[in-house]
């Protein structure tokens, strides 16, 4: 899904990079509310944790692949605004660092992969547990269903930002039911990935996941023959030093897991053209694409310059994209975090 230059025109990019940065500075507000002192670390981690999976293309048909996309699995896990942020972290490093995702096409990626991912998926998240029981587990499959949905809901996208601004003259219908088909299958990896994913999260620590909040249903006392809800519980005391230790523990699993995905697992990933590149290929959208600004980067590609074993390159250039995420993303998000934490300050509250 990740746009190239040379697909869409300049005029098109031109404003698809206002709504990406309008995007961005809604998020930046939102995220501040989102993030606190449990959540700002694991914010970087998703993001680093989404480049990593982003390597592992698997065969989707007839030498097609696909990969995650990751809106829907940031936004149940860290919160739809800071979800925004860990997408579009993600595509500045792999635009700039190897050359996936042209530099003119960045608000186009944006917009589609981080922008609509996000809240298309949100939407179905939160509009299936309000009918589903408020269990772990309805959240399991609130977000199977709204990773699926987020897919070719992104497919769809592309397909309308192309038919305003496309290069080529190639039938809408023909791009809108290649993409849309095969990125529905592509979809359902996506949601394999991100069900487990917040099933494995869930499972461990419930409180550090976004979505899962408030599923804990109140007590109800009847009273006249009527349910009312009962008080409020007396607020929890602070967390131990165990369960402090056990955010550590999280964070350096899904480190170590991002490493190994990106350093060791890519190799087998599958070879094939992503749906875009292939649907691109397959309809003529490509005619004028072109060269990646970076295409000389000493990472382009997602292999190291002037290594010539393949498994080695590769490996290390994940590692290394893996390794720059997480700082550039945890950068972002303490620094929202911290600015939070002036805002609320009583220096800085007055009537």
């Amino acid at each position: 899904m990740h746009v190239p230059d040379g697909f869409i025109d300049a005029p098109t990019s031109a404003v698809t990079g206002v709504v990406a940065a309008g995007a961005l500075a809604v998020s930046l507000r939102g995220a501040r509310r989102e993030l606190d002192e449990r959540t700002a670390p694991l914010a970087g981690l998703v993001a680093a944790f989404i480049f990593a999976v982003q390597m592992l293309n698997f065969p989707v048909a007839a030498g097609t692949s696909g990969h995650l996309l990751g809106g829907a699995l940031a936004a149940i896990l860290v919160g739809p605004y800071t979800a925004v942020l860990c997408v579009s972290v993600v595509l500045l490093m792999q635009g700039v660092l190897f050359a996936d995702g042209g530099l003119t096409a960045l608000g186009v990626n944006i917009t589609d992969m981080a922008l609509v991912t996000t809240v298309v998926s949100y939407a179905v998240f939160r509009g299936l547990l309000a009918v589903l029981p408020r269990k772990r587990r309805s959240v399991t499959v609130a977000s199977f269903v709204a990773a699926l949905v987020s897919v070719p809901a992104a497919a769809v996208a592309f397909t309308l930002i192309y038919a305003i601004g496309g290069t080529t003259d190639v039938s809408i219908g023909k791009v809108a039911t290649a993409m849309i088909g095969v990125h529905v299958l592509i979809g359902i990896g996506e949601a394999v990935i991100t069900a487990l994913t917040v099933g494995a999260v869930i499972a461990v620590r419930p409180d550090l996941v976004h979505g899962a909040r408030g599923l804990r249903q109140r007590l109800q006392l009847r009273v006249n023959g009527a349910l009312v809800d009962a008080p409020a519980a007396e607020p929890a005391a602070p967390a131990p030093a165990a369960a402090r230790t056990s955010r550590r523990t999280l964070w350096v699993t899904g480190l170590v897991t991002s490493l190994v995905l990106a350093g060791f697992v890519s190799f087998y990933a599958s070879a094939n053209p992503d749906g875009l590149e292939k649907v691109a290929h397959d309809k003529g959208i490509d005619k004028k694409a072109k060269e990646h600004a970076t295409a000389d980067s000493p990472l382009a590609d997602y292999g190291v310059k002037d290594i010539s074993d393949a498994r080695l390159s590769g490996g290390l250039a994940g590692v290394i994209g893996v390794g720059v995420t997480v700082v550039a993303g945890s950068a972002v998000f303490w620094a929202l975090r911290r600015r939070r934490t002036d805002d609320a300050s009583p220096v800085n509250t007055s009537v």
